[in-house]
């Protein structure tokens, strides 16, 4: 999915993974019930924070990561339709390894 925004400093674009919505025992979630998504693939990312000195800080996550990151962290913002989430890189916790 390409999308026409480019975050600031450090800020990531992260489309949130949705949880299954049927636990194992075969019960079905409502929307009221079920827990915000805390997983999501990286879309955009900023060009780095500048330090002090005016140096840009190179961003430890690229588009196409799969990331962890704070349940309340972040601004929730829709764009055509699809919610996305604008991260700052110290709301993302963790980043899934690749696998190879």
């Amino acid at each position: 999915m390409a999308i026409s925004l480019q975050p600031l400093a450090d800020r990531v674009v992260v489309k949130p993974i949705e949880r299954e919505e049927i636990t194992k025992g075969g019960i079905v979630l409502p929307d009221t019930v079920k827990e915000k998504p805390q997983e999501g693939k990286v879309l955009a990312v900023g060009p780095g924070r500048l330090t002090e000195d005016g140096k840009r800080m190179a961003m430890d996550v690229k588009v196409g990561d799969v990331v962890l990151y704070v349940k309340y962290g972040g601004t929730e913002i829709k764009i055509d339709g699809e919610e996305l989430m604008i991260l700052s890189e110290n709301d993302i916790l963790a980043k899934k390894a690749s696998k190879k």
